[in-house]
């Protein structure tokens, strides 16, 4: 301004603008609060371009950035409208992408969805239908050629604790132990003759 810098704006605020043109203090300070709404909204862009966030994580992230709180509501509204944040779906991907990658309990991913702010109806409809017998299972299987040489007691103790940090209930725990103990066995067993 008046050929000296005065401050940066997005391109999309500075696009409203034309050389020569006279601004008042009022739409100085308009266009200044304009583009840090922008440079809100562009940073929660490139944050969810990562993975999924939920609202609350989204909330978080702004308020670290030094955004007040009218303006973090704005920019979430926005996100809303263009289907960029939603819990429903938030947690349903979290809890398929835990299913599939790295297998947790009901217990667990409550634990991990409330952790990011998502709402206890929308987590319980998220993890109504998890088989946590599949997931033990498949989380015990990356474990359980580690534990095949060791006797019995340490191989129940190892995989069941495993389990149950992973969310697993105890009873599931313990049939899935229960179940690759047995299978081991046999393998030794075949293997022996």
């Amino acid at each position: 301004m008046d050929d000296e810098y005065a401050f940066s704006l997005q391109e999309l605020t500075a696009a409203q603008l034309v050389v020569g043109q006279e601004l008042t203090d009022e739409e100085v300070r308009r266009l200044q609060a304009l583009d840090e709404a922008e440079r809100g909204y562009s940073n929660a862009l490139h944050y969810l371009s990562y993975r999924p966030r939920s609202e609350e994580e989204v909330k978080r992230y702004l308020e670290r950035k030094g955004l007040r709180s009218e303006q973090i509501e704005d920019i979430l509204n926005r996100l809303d409208r263009a289907n960029l944040v939603d819990d429903q779906e938030f947690a349903r991907l979290w809890v398929e992408n835990r299913e599939a990658f790295r297998p947790r309990g009901r217990r667990a991913l409550y634990a991990e969805l409330r952790q990011k702010g998502v709402d206890r109806q929308i987590i319980e409809e998220a993890i109504e239908d998890v088989d946590e017998d599949a997931g033990a299972i498949k989380a015990a299987e990356s474990r359980v050629r580690r534990l095949a040489n060791l006797d019995r007691q340490t191989f129940y103790r190892r995989l069941l604790g495993f389990l149950q940090r992973r969310g697993f209930a105890y009873d599931v725990s313990r049939r899935v132990t229960e179940r690759f103990w047995h299978q081991v066995q046999a393998e030794q067993e075949s293997d022996s003759d």
